[in-house]
């Protein structure tokens, strides 16, 4: 489990197909802190620490995780949100935040808000996803690029969030423009609650 507060950005450095999965290799500042089978959040999606070597450590992506997420879009020298996962003792700093990623969405506008950014994303809507809590809410939650946001301005298919600049300057969204796809994972309790009323 995660909270959505970005770390720092790590650095693809190798590639390595193997079937219908990619082993990403990467490197940041806590390698050296990481075990292997630690849960670690990239782009908000929770991959599984498989070797670590010096500086660098491993993680695979398979087939299903590729296709749900924009992982496979990645190439060496790419930035890629990462964050531990939650300690139990600590505050919660942004959402409860599982590392499922529900499917990507596309940057559709960047615009300036004197200082900060608004983003508007857009996302496949289907009716019975969104019966089932795949949706966004006004003030809600939502992760992108497995970043804690709120949302703003939602419609059928689109939200808007506001960037401030240190989450420009310390994570991806710094490299995101329009025609960008990112990841998202909705807020758990809203398909939680829609899951109950289905069952009443």
């Amino acid at each position: 489990m995660f909270s959505g507060i970005v770390e720092e950005m790590a650095t693809v450095v190798a590639l390595k197909h193997d079937g219908g999965n990619i082993d990403f290799t990467l490197t940041c500042s806590f390698t050296n802190e990481l075990k292997i089978d630690q849960s670690v959040s990239h782009n908000g999606v929770c991959l599984t620490v498989v070797s670590i070597d010096g500086d660098r450590y491993v993680v695979t992506a398979m087939r299903e995780t590729l296709e749900r997420s924009n992982l496979g879009l990645l190439k060496e020298g790419d930035k890629v949100n990462v964050e531990r996962s939650m300690l139990m003792n600590g505050r919660l700093d942004g959402h409860i935040v599982q590392g499922h990623v529900d499917g990507t969405a596309k940057c559709i506008a960047k615009e300036d808000a004197d200082g900060s950014t608004y983003f508007t994303f857009e996302y496949a809507f289907d009716k019975e996803m969104a019966r089932r809590g795949y949706f966004t809410v006004d003030k809600g939650s939502v992760t992108v690029n497995g970043v804690s946001l709120t949302v703003c301005n939602p419609t059928e298919n689109t939200f808007q969030v506001a960037i401030i600049p240190y989450t420009m300057q310390n994570t991806n969204f710094c490299n995101i423009e329009v025609g960008t796809k990112v990841n998202l994972e909705f807020d758990i309790l809203g398909k939680y609650i829609a899951r109950l009323q289905s069952l009443l």
